[in-house]
């Protein structure tokens, strides 16, 4: 690397090294993953039997008070792409004929929870809602909810838009979390703590709703809250480069760093203090007639993950205090029964220290407990058996783009994946000593994306780092469940607010 473009990288505050190390990668890309079979129900994924979900829903609650739980919600994103074809009616002749994302929207405009934000919006420039849906003003309308002069839902992120309507009062994702966080996230001290990570932009106005519908929640619960908020950490940019993997220079010569993704998002995690952690996305919420089959759920893996963890942490105190015969056969039990490891044939089982501090690594690592749900077509990470470089297997979630599917055997494998990822985990990041675990060290660097984007009209590449519950979690011990696909419910475009499980 240049002195000048060193030079560059440390006026903007970021790190030679690491700038060297994601140059060296659109070099040479990224390695696809060795995938040994697909994560399947009875072959890595578990499917709880009635007398199990009854079990850990009726334990849970008990360990959960003695915890510090977190529920940690992704909620920095835009929702600009929700109205992308909103936004090409609005730049484009208004002819409502020609675009049917835009007539359904139209039609079923009554039926959504900002409907009545969007009356008063129109009134302020002089027509109420159903003028000018009789008069065909219909440009009007869709610049009414999406431009800076009317509710200014196409720069808001998700987590602010009015998704679901009730008879008193209609709600924000944001307030949804809120309330799912009663039911499931209630941890020591009968107290709530979420965590939203939020853009700079947006902050203020999520502190604002989160004061305005809390303590009717506070009041109704009778729980205390604790609401803290971080931002995606600039440290984490990525540099984008051109087709040449040469620096891309901004206009004014400067280098050009790019948000790397919710694997950023890693480092807002490790900031977290606590022995249990929920994540969920900010979009995944349903009204609360739809509510309970998350509830259960999301206590079942947090229930099954506390005991899992604590017959982990028994065999790692018995191999501390002395390795023998028992400990051993404890610690291997717990890897195979547990987590579905086995073994390598490189491992000897003749030399016991060996064994043990095999052992002690496999288990001695962050743990989480992914919920799936059965595969009908939505996009997502799938759940798989990777081969590791030490000969031994692990589950992790896969995006396609770490499959290789000019090799046969992979994309066998891929088209025999049955589930999903719904991004629904719950996560212990702390030691079997109660120390928190540096999650940074448990991350693949080698499994990033390389993506095509484009700015000022150039072409460039740009960079994100390992996936937040794909690579960023490849070094974690993995569990993962069957969970209902009604507790899967993102909405990814406005119309989707028009689906059953978004109507009050």
């Amino acid at each position: 690397m240049d002195i000048t473009l060193t030079q560059k990288i440390l006026d903007q505050g970021m790190d030679p090294e690491t700038v060297a190390q994601q140059i060296d990668n659109f070099k040479n890309g990224f390695p696809f993953l060795k995938i040994h079979a697909p994560a399947t129900p009875g072959h890595g994924i578990k499917v709880l039997s009635d007398q199990e979900l009854k079990h850990y829903t009726e334990t849970y609650p008990a360990q959960a008070a003695k915890k510090e739980i977190v529920k940690f919600v992704p909620a920095s994103g835009a929702a600009s792409r929700m109205f992308k074809d909103l936004f090409s009616f609005l730049e484009g002749d208004g002819d409502l004929e020609k675009s049917s994302f835009t007539k359904k929207f139209i039609e079923n405009i009554r039926k959504f929870a900002f409907a009545e934000d969007l009356d008063e919006a129109l009134k302020t420039k002089g027509n109420t809602l159903q003028e000018c849906l009789d008069a065909g003003m219909y440009r009007a309308i869709v610049a009414a909810l999406l431009l800076h002069e009317g509710l200014d839902y196409g720069s808001l992120p998700k987590g602010l838009l009015r998704f679901h309507r009730y008879p008193s009062e209609n709600r924000t994702p944001a307030h949804e979390h809120l309330i799912e966080g009663v039911q499931y996230a209630v941890g020591r001290g009968k107290k709530v703590k979420i965590h939203f990570t939020v853009s700079p932009d947006h902050e203020t106005k999520f502190k604002a709703e989160i004061a305005k519908v809390l303590p009717s929640i506070k009041a109704s619960s009778g729980l205390e809250f604790e609401v803290s908020y971080s931002q995606q950490k600039k440290t984490t940019d990525t540099i984008a480069v051109n087709r040449d993997n040469t620096a891309f220079l901004e206009d004014d010569g400067s280098l050009l760093f790019r948000p790397a993704g919710h694997g950023a998002l890693l480092e807002n995690l490790n900031d977290i203090k606590a022995d249990l952690i929920f994540i969920k996305n900010i979009d995944n919420v349903v009204p609360d007639r739809l509510k309970e089959p998350t509830k259960t759920f999301k206590v079942a893996i947090a229930g099954l993950l506390l005991e899992v963890q604590e017959r982990i942490f028994d065999a790692l105190r018995a191999l501390e205090k002395e390795v023998n015969h028992e400990s051993l056969a404890m610690a291997i039990k717990v890897y195979n029964e547990d987590l579905g490891g086995q073994v390598p044939p490189s491992v000897s089982s003749e030399n016991s220290h060996e064994l043990a501090e095999y052992l002690k690594d496999k288990l001695n690592r962050p743990i989480r407990v992914c919920g799936m749900v059965k595969n009908t077509g939505e996009p997502g990470g799938g759940p798989f058996w990777i081969e590791e470089k030490d000969g031994s297997y692990s589950l992790q979630i896969l995006e396609t783009a770490q499959i290789d599917l000019n090799d046969p055997q992979s994309k066998a494998h891929m088209m025999a994946s049955t589930h999903f990822n719904p991004v629904d985990l719950v996560c212990g990041t702390r030691d079997y000593h109660g120390r928190e675990f540096d999650l940074l060290k448990f991350r693949d660097m080698q499994t990033g994306f390389i993506t095509e984007k484009s700015k000022s009209g150039r072409e460039l590449k740009a960079l994100e780092l390992p996936g937040l519950w794909n690579g960023a979690m490849a070094g974690w011990n993995t569990l993962f469940v069957e969970v209902p696909l009604i507790t899967f419910n993102p909405v990814k475009t406005v119309n989707d607010l028009l689906r059953d499980e978004h109507q009050g």
